[in-house]
């Protein structure tokens, strides 16, 4: 994909041209992207219904607390690699910003992390999830009697200062908004939750057990599938982006920051964290498990996943 990308772009294609010839790429990506829902539902159902209550009760819990805790020190690391290396310093300097950033404080996001375990939609949940915004709105409040100032500045005539004296106040607001993605929280919790309940139905719900098991054995055919496709589609996708940049040196001098960045965060997570925490846990080498998912990790970091 590299070689074919770099031989391309004496060609100057246009804009039509590249986008028609990085189609087969963008294929591979809505293919992955449309079985990434059924894929999580069918496996964690499927999973949780086939234990019994107890386990998969504490498996449920373990699972939550392991999502959200891992979450949270991902960005944590996120934080502090970025404020170390200063990714974004030096480009676009000439750039003029408008507006202000609001800053979201740490119970709100707190709170939309608990809002997004349970959605009131589940259709809505697979393409959007909850996200606090903020917005200007005016309160009127009552004026200090002692505020001399701010009273000779509202009072006109004796008639006006029989009435209560007020003032207008801005403050910014919390407010319901939304942003586009995948609510995998609130999916992953819907899932643990119908397969306990599955479980614990017994015969009743042998039915449902059967369904998700097919849905499942469906499901992973077709990424097998699509992992046939795949080497096709990454050429193209490679290729396309590289004959897509118009200048590569000031394009890679920008990009080669947040790449470093990117792995650097990616490396301490996954060779550190993650392998901390399992052995925390279980007490066991966590290097043997790992050697267990070679096929799995591999196929993963193929597909961006």
């Amino acid at each position: 994909g590299v070689i074919l990308g770099f031989s391309l772009r004496s060609y100057k294609m246009s804009y039509r041209e590249v986008k028609y010839f990085s189609f087969p790429g963008e294929l591979l990506m809505r293919m992955l992207q449309m079985l990434v829902l059924p894929l999580i539902v069918s496996s964690l159902v499927t999973g949780i219904a086939a234990l019994d209550s107890k386990a998969s009760g504490k498996m449920g819990v373990r699972a939550v607390v392991y999502y959200m805790s891992t979450t949270i020190i991902a960005v944590l690391i996120g934080i502090i690699i970025v404020v170390i290396i200063h990714p974004g310093k030096g480009t676009k300097e000439n750039m003029h910003r408008e507006g202000k950033i609001v800053q979201v404080t740490a119970a709100d996001a707190f709170l939309d992390l608990i809002r997004n375990m349970f959605p009131p939609n589940l259709v809505e949940a697979c393409f959007k999830q909850f996200k606090t915004n903020y917005e200007k709105r005016m309160f009127k409040v009552n004026v200090p009697s002692n505020d001399t100032s701010t009273v000779a500045s509202i009072i006109s005539n004796v008639s006006e200062a029989m009435e209560t004296l007020t003032q207008m106040k801005e403050e910014i607001v919390p407010v319901p908004g939304s942003v586009n993605g995948v609510n995998a929280l609130g999916l992953v919790v819907f899932s643990i939750s119908f397969g306990l309940v599955i479980g614990s139905m017994k015969e009743q719900g042998q039915a449902l057990k059967d369904f998700f098991d097919s849905l499942n054995e469906a499901i992973m055919r077709l990424v097998a599938l699509i992992m046939w496709y795949a080497p096709l589609g990454i050429l193209f996708l490679i290729a396309g982006k590289i004959v897509e940049m118009e200048d590569m040196g000031v394009i890679g001098g920008q990009l080669a920051m947040y790449t470093v960045t990117v792995i650097i965060g990616l490396l301490i997570h996954a060779v550190i964290v993650l392998p901390l925490l399992y052995f925390l846990i279980t007490r066991k080498n966590p290097w043997v498990f790992i050697g267990g998912l070679i096929q799995a990790l591999v196929t993963a970091l193929g597909t961006s996943s």
